[in-house]
């Protein structure tokens, strides 16, 4: 997200709205982020919008998917474009669900080429791994990402960096990342150290722990032998004791 921002103020008297989380704003605010309009995600975003631009907007990128899509759609003005790139609201726990996946589906309106056409609207995707790995557009993506490295050279953009990694740590950063937690880029360092993992408690025992215990329980079984014995004798001389008293009798 940040990384479009930052490609889309390249453009000349270009205003931004953002949509996210509240839990990022504050985030972003600190990082100076160029977002003119910083919007929470779930509430009536569109609204707000429609106060400052009451036409609409020019482009609408959504990451999103379902039913950001018809928010996104009712926002353009005539000759504007929607652009999905991503699909976000499909993956609601550690994998992607079918049911999610549905749901999507279903939370989006179906707009017909006639519809498009009298709203002088369009609408398009763009889904960088089938166009390098299944369509053949790793030439296109090649001269896209050489202007990227340009505008970087000329400090037009600068990559917002959340936090850095070391490889060993790449589950945790995955985890974040897969939590929305993060507000800019992780980067994977193979320089850097992994983070101490918590100590936790052996599983089982040592021999020798076994060993000791072992002796132990073994001379408390003898001890407690020995003081049955003890019992049985003290038992055996009271009976015998009363047993020669009674004779006298």
């Amino acid at each position: 997200g940040q990384a479009v921002v930052q490609l889309a103020k390249t453009v000349p008297d270009v205003t931004i709205f953002g949509i996210c989380s509240k839990g990022k704003h504050e985030a972003l605010k600190n990082a100076n982020s160029p977002i003119d309009h910083l919007l929470e995600r779930g509430s009536d975003y569109p609204s707000e919008i429609r106060k400052v631009s009451p036409d609409g907007v020019d482009i609408v990128l959504d990451c999103l998917c379902g039913e950001e899509c018809n928010k996104g759609y009712s926002l353009l003005k005539p000759m504007g474009k929607y652009i999905l790139y991503g699909s976000s609201n499909v993956v609601t726990g550690e994998t992607k669900s079918f049911f999610s996946a549905a749901r999507s589906w279903w939370q989006v309106d179906k707009v017909s080429p006639l519809k498009l056409f009298d709203e002088n609207r369009t609408l398009s995707g763009f889904n960088l791994r089938r166009l390098m790995f299944q369509q053949g557009g790793n030439e296109y993506v090649q001269k896209a990402v050489q202007k990227v490295f340009a505008l970087f050279q000329e400090k037009k953009i600068k990559p917002l960096l959340d936090s850095t990694w070391a490889l060993e740590d790449v589950a945790e950063a995955m985890q974040k990342m897969h939590d929305r937690k993060n507000v800019g880029k992780i980067i994977l360092d193979p320089s850097l150290e992994p983070k101490p993992k918590p100590a936790t408690p052996a599983k089982g025992k040592s021999k020798e722990d076994k060993k000791k215990q072992s002796s132990e329980e073994k001379k408390e079984s003898e001890e407690k032998k020995e003081e049955e014995k003890k019992e049985e004798k003290k038992e055996e001389q009271l009976t015998n004791g009363d047993s020669a008293g009674d004779s006298g009798k």
